[in-house]
């Protein structure tokens, strides 16, 4: 599998591994018990370049590119999927949506401290009754007023919004032309009143990094803060969401191999009958059926991603990818959770923590529904899923400022 890498990705991989081993993952338990967010990690990250792989050097990045992105994103949440959470905000959906639909002068006053973990990201679209309908079930309203817009309603499961400095969020500004009516804003809640964020508690996710409903009541955002032009912000929104798939499918792949690490390991120690579980054919069975949809579901992703590198369309891949890793995370949680019996349920075991976030992965950035439509419809010729060609590495010839 690693062939299919360059050279260079690999060794980026290990520099990066080690770094999240040396420097991140023995002060995460700290900031997991407490219920901290580890702002501070989230910062040495950043510094360390290791967001910035998507985005060019003027704004602070290396350039690299989206396989690296993907590979990256996928050792991170095999490490810790909680830490993982912060990638979209930090790394991809938030700053890259800015990158697509900003001015030059919006991009340089917003990427370089997201990418670098000096600013905390946000990306809300989803609202509640929103599900897969976010364009139709959106209520959120912005108004303007002068210099500034006031926006009133709430969104649903926006990771990190009770840290957010620099955010991206859509409402509409025009409440009777459909998706043509959402606009696209950046959102600054430390310097501006109106916004509330309020966690959400889900049995067995990190503690560290909160999935929030946010309140917004007459939320200032200045005029200059609007991406593109009014009405532009859907199309924006699905564009960046093409992206994202490809990052989540990649961290639904690590935490995959997490839980089959987790089980080959368990099954290797674990004795019945006089011999480890290991060495039973059913065992043996199910974990090489899980190992196969993973290795899949990997290679998808990484093709997708080289696409994107390659600035070629890449929405129908991408779903398909998205889709495949979730079922693999599945079908890897599962047989891991079978195996390990009763001790599967036991917070002292680590497969506990992974197998939670397996519906996580199966529903974010497009549910299983609605990845097989969009796939299921470019196949059979009734809409191409890549009828609208969009410039993944280089929007509006931004590559070089």
């Amino acid at each position: 599998m690693d062939d299919f890498l360059p050279g260079d990705i690999r060794e980026l991989r290990g520099a990066f591994v080690d770094f999240m081993t040396r420097a991140i993952l023995p002060a995460l338990p700290t900031y997991e018990a407490a219920g901290e967010f580890p702002r501070a990690l989230v910062q040495q990250t950043g510094a360390a370049g290791w967001f910035g792989v998507v985005f060019p050097e003027w704004l602070g990045g290396s350039d690299v590119g989206f396989l690296a992105m993907a590979v990256l994103a996928e050792e991170m949440a095999r490490l810790d999927p909680g830490f993982a959470l912060c990638h979209n905000q930090q790394a991809l959906t938030c700053p890259y949506t800015i990158f697509v639909g900003g001015t030059d002068e919006q991009c340089r006053r917003f990427i370089p401290d997201l990418i670098g973990g000096r600013a905390i990201g946000l990306w809300s679209l989803t609202e509640a009754g929103g599900g897969s309908d976010a364009a139709g079930n959106l209520k959120t309203f912005a108004e303007r007023r002068g210099d500034r817009y006031l926006l009133n309603g709430r969104k649903m499961f926006a990771t990190l919004a009770d840290q957010t400095d620099t955010g991206v969020l859509f409402a509409r500004t025009d409440r009777d032309a459909g998706h043509r009516g959402i606009s696209a804003f950046v959102v600054e809640p430390k310097k501006y009143p109106g916004y509330e964020a309020r966690p959400i508690d889900f049995v067995g996710l990190s503690k560290m990094t909160r999935s929030c409903e946010v309140v917004l009541q007459d939320f200032e955002v200045p005029v200059q803060n609007r991406l593109g032009a009014e009405g532009e912000g859907f199309a924006l929104a699905m564009h960046a969401i093409q992206a994202g798939r490809v990052s989540v499918a990649a961290r639904a792949v690590g935490i995959a191999r997490a839980c089959l690490d987790e089980a080959m390991r368990y099954a290797q120690d674990r004795p019945i009958r006089g011999q480890p579980l290991a060495s039973y054919q059913m065992t043996q069975s199910a974990l090489a059926d899980a190992l196969v949809a993973v290795e899949g579901a990997r290679l998808m992703t990484w093709h997708a991603a080289t696409l994107m590198d390659r600035d070629l369309p890449a929405n129908r891949v991408a779903a398909q990818a998205k889709l495949a890793a979730s079922f693999a995370l599945k079908q890897a949680a599962s047989t891991a959770q079978e195996l390990f019996g009763g001790y599967g349920l036991a917070s002292e075991y680590r497969i506990a923590r992974l197998t939670s976030y397996a519906h996580v992965f199966l529903v974010g950035e497009g549910a299983p529904a609605v990845q097989r439509i969009l796939i299921a419809e470019d196949a059979l010729g009734i809409k191409d899923a890549d009828r609208h060609r969009v410039s993944y590495r280089y929007p509006r010839g931004r590559a070089r400022g």
